[in-house]
């Protein structure tokens, strides 16, 4: 059954820079894994320092198989030290 994960980060005006080319690198790895679908990522327009990344997998478990994954744990940790503080996510099912 498809899963939505929910990402949500908080990013500091100075920043994002720095941050947007990380995203973008993740995103690409991303979309070569075994079960993804799609993703995309938004900034709230009454707090621009919000972001929320919205992607979805085919699985929990192809999602947790990225979520254990080298290079993305790696690139993960550049993103929350960047921000200094862990990136929250949350699994969604539809129904």
């Amino acid at each position: 059954m498809a899963v939505k994960i929910i990402i949500k980060r908080k990013v500091a005006k100075d920043k994002e820079a720095e941050l947007l080319p990380i995203l973008i690198q993740m995103r690409a790895l991303a979309t070569a894994q075994t079960g993804y679908i799609s993703g995309e990522t938004l900034r709230n327009m009454e707090n621009s320092e919000e972001y929320l990344v919205i992607s979805t997998w085919q699985s929990v478990d192809n999602w947790n198989v990225w979520l254990t994954n080298k290079q993305r744990a790696e690139i993960q940790e550049k993103i929350d030290s960047l921000l200094g503080e862990k990136t929250e996510y949350s699994i969604y099912l539809y129904g």
